[in-house]
């Protein structure tokens, strides 16, 4: 991963990782509380997973959203809300190059 330019694709997370996590989980029974139990399960092992992943900030591959980082709802505060997240995902200085490119694009049609 790290033979390609962390400024050549969005996805910058390139240096010293040797591999992604992703956290998953199903489960069959209804209700919240039930739904709650398993979603803090997860974020148990998340925060158990701490020091075996990149540091200042915690990073994230975008084809693994995690709500916990952020989300956006497309209102008047868009660009707010995935600031938050568009940093981890692909770092503060592809981020605003994203942003740039997107902006340029939506102004010209």
């Amino acid at each position: 991963m790290s033979e390609i330019s962390k400024f050549a694709k969005p996805f910058r997370h390139r240096a010293g990782n040797i591999a992604k996590i992703q956290y998953a989980l199903d489960w069959r029974e209804d209700g919240v509380d039930v739904a709650n139990h398993y979603i803090n399960l997860t974020r148990v092992l998340h925060e158990f997973m701490t020091t075996f992943v990149s540091k200042s900030p915690r990073e994230a591959f975008l084809n693994y959203r995690d709500l916990d980082i952020g989300v956006t709802d497309n209102g008047n505060n868009r660009f707010l809300e995935g600031t938050v997240y568009g940093i981890k995902y692909f770092k503060k200085t592809n981020f605003k190059r994203l942003v740039k490119v997107k902006t340029m694009l939506i102004t010209s049609s």
